[in-house]
């Protein structure tokens, strides 16, 4: 499996991203960033479409910490999830993020939407079987996996046509539908696009969870213990920052930004 070569390689890419993996894995300041690289950099193949810098979320409005529409991932989930990519090419399929790296104070933000049960503008397209007071604990908690910095929320495109492969349900859908097995109303094909995707994360050392067809975790993330706290914004990683010197090989600094889907 590729999760033995992706574990079997630390050292590797330990050379590839500065620092020895037990370095990595220190605590270090929630302010940052120097572990993290802009996914368009080194994966410009990869499609956005960052929900959470628009308004077509479940909250309705752009949410805070989101200074542009950019996914930024550690190095490590980077490197992963590029592997993720290639293989998923072979086979037709592209890949598109919905979120990536999310700051501390976007998961705030959700926190403080969800206790103002007044405000449901975005009930019908994402909640509209759950009661709002039932979505802060279940569904929304004060603190996220993302603030990690290698959790990902991915669907599958099609090479060809550059449109969404049909996954039987929506991103962020709060409900039994996103269970990634939930039978209910899914069509095999629906079910067989969600295994695709998941075969594919995991190959490539990524976990997922049982609620969210979407959701992939780094099983070795390197700050398990770290919640960040910058915010997500491409001027941290431009060329002519000191921190962009970090970048993984590969990467191209003047790579020109992916277009985020409409």
């Amino acid at each position: 499996m590729l999760l033995n070569v992706f574990a079997s390689s630390c050292c590797v890419t330990a050379l590839l991203f500065g620092g020895s993996a037990e370095a990595q894995a220190r605590s270090v300041s929630p302010e940052d960033s120097s572990g993290f690289v802009l996914v368009k950099l080194y994966a410009p193949e990869i499609r956005q479409e960052i929900r959470y810098y628009s308004t077509y979320n479940f909250v309705g409005e752009r949410i805070a910490g989101y200074e542009a529409p950019c996914a930024i991932l550690t190095k490590e989930a980077a490197r992963a999830l590029k592997l993720v990519a290639d293989g998923l090419a072979q086979k037709g399929y592209g890949l598109k993020i919905y979120d990536a790296y999310r700051p501390q104070k976007a998961v705030t933000h959700f926190v403080n939407w969800a206790k103002n049960l007044a405000d449901t503008r975005m009930k019908r397209d994402f909640y509209p079987d759950i009661d709002k007071s039932k979505l802060l604990g279940p569904y929304i908690a004060p603190r996220s996996g993302h603030s990690r910095g290698s959790t990902v929320d991915v669907t599958l495109t099609d090479l060809k046509t550059g449109k969404d492969i049909d996954m039987g349900g929506t991103f962020d859908f709060f409900g039994a539908r996103s269970h990634p097995d939930f039978k209910g109303t899914l069509t095999r094909a629906q079910l067989q696009n969600r295994r695709i995707l998941r075969d594919a994360m995991e190959r490539s050392g990524f976990k997922g969870i049982k609620t969210e067809w979407w959701h992939y975790t780094l099983k070795n993330e390197p700050y398990p213990n770290t919640y960040f706290t910058f915010p997500v914004s491409d001027l941290l990683f431009l060329p002519d920052k000191a921190k962009n010197k970090s970048a993984p090989e590969g990467a191209d600094p003047a790579a020109p930004a992916a277009k985020p889907a409409p």
